[in-house]
């Protein structure tokens, strides 16, 4: 087996009919699996994927374990070279999987590589950015790293110069939306870290990979649409970055940077508290950071 794509499926019913098609008729002769873990979804999605695509493996979870563990089932399951990890609320365009499998086969030392991601109207969505530290963390948390003077060359740990996504080259993490990674990079660093239940285990996985020197590479080529926050939401999000780079920092870096960290994290969130709370008015956004601002 090539390539074992899994999917975890939380209440996406449409969406991951429509994603499990756009694989299968996009993949022409590429020898693959795909495998669905369903974390107790209540809109009967996992009947509709057996009635409409029995060539799926369905795995079905009576709680939602989480999108790290829902995957490391997916994952030890499968048998492929190569694993995706693929988000329900993706399109996969033509010929996109076969062209980054075979970049992958000719590179063996880039451990994990994602697609251009694509926002539903065609324009590039922002996908990853450089490893997490202090310096690019207080530049995001400042709005430092979104200056235009700056923004086409700082390290920015949430990279959104558009620029950036239209060309191969190395990043230091990208998107668990469309992820494929190595069978021998995973044999050699490990599954996704399950203590962190819904984002950032991209970040820490790509860390892992990095420092067992394996290259991690953004892919354009290869093209997937991905619509974004279908199965989660804008404020899991922010809150769950913000605990998943204390974990992460808890765990790679020395004891010393968490403090700062955590005062960086707070000082990011008291600001956007003052910019939604006072000059936007917006009361959701200002709800989400005064819970970040407890969580950092």
């Amino acid at each position: 087996m090539k390539l074992s794509i899994i999917i975890v499926s939380f209440n996406t019913k449409k969406l991951i009919l429509d994603c499990l098609e756009s694989i299968f008729a996009t993949t022409g002769d590429l020898n693959l699996e795909v495998i669905v873990v369903d974390n107790d979804s209540v809109d009967d999605s996992p009947v509709a994927i057996k009635d409409n695509f029995p060539q799926v493996k369905l795995i079905t979870n009576t709680t939602n374990t989480g999108f790290a563990k829902a995957n490391n089932q997916g994952i030890k399951v499968s048998s492929g070279d190569y694993i995706m990890l693929l988000n329900s609320d993706t399109i996969v365009k033509p010929n996109a999987l076969e062209i980054l499998i075979d970049y992958l086969d000719s590179h063996p030392q880039v451990g994990i590589a994602a697609p251009q991601l694509l926002n539903p109207d065609g324009s590039i969505q922002p996908n990853g950015g450089y490893l997490p530290r202090l310096s690019n963390i207080i530049a995001w948390m400042l709005f430092i790293d979104d200056l235009p003077f700056i923004r086409p060359w700082f390290w920015s740990y949430q990279l959104r110069y558009l620029p950036g996504f239209r060309r191969t080259h190395a990043m230091g993490w990208l998107q668990g939306a469309a992820l494929v990674l190595r069978r021998h990079t995973l044999e050699e660093i490990g599954l996704l870290d399950e203590n962190i239940f819904m984002y950032a285990e991209d970040v820490e996985i790509c860390y892992r990979a990095q420092k067992s020197n394996w290259q991690v590479v953004l892919f354009p080529p290869a093209q997937v649409i991905h619509a974004g926050f279908q199965s989660g939401s804008s404020e899991k999000a922010i809150l769950g970055e913000y605990q998943g780079l204390k974990y992460i920092f808890q765990k790679h870096k020395p004891a010393w940077e968490l403090p700062l960290l955590r005062f960086s994290l707070k000082l990011g969130a008291t600001l956007r508290l003052i910019i939604f709370g006072t000059i936007l008015r917006d009361k959701q956004k200002y709800a989400i950071y005064k819970t970040a601002l407890v969580l950092a």
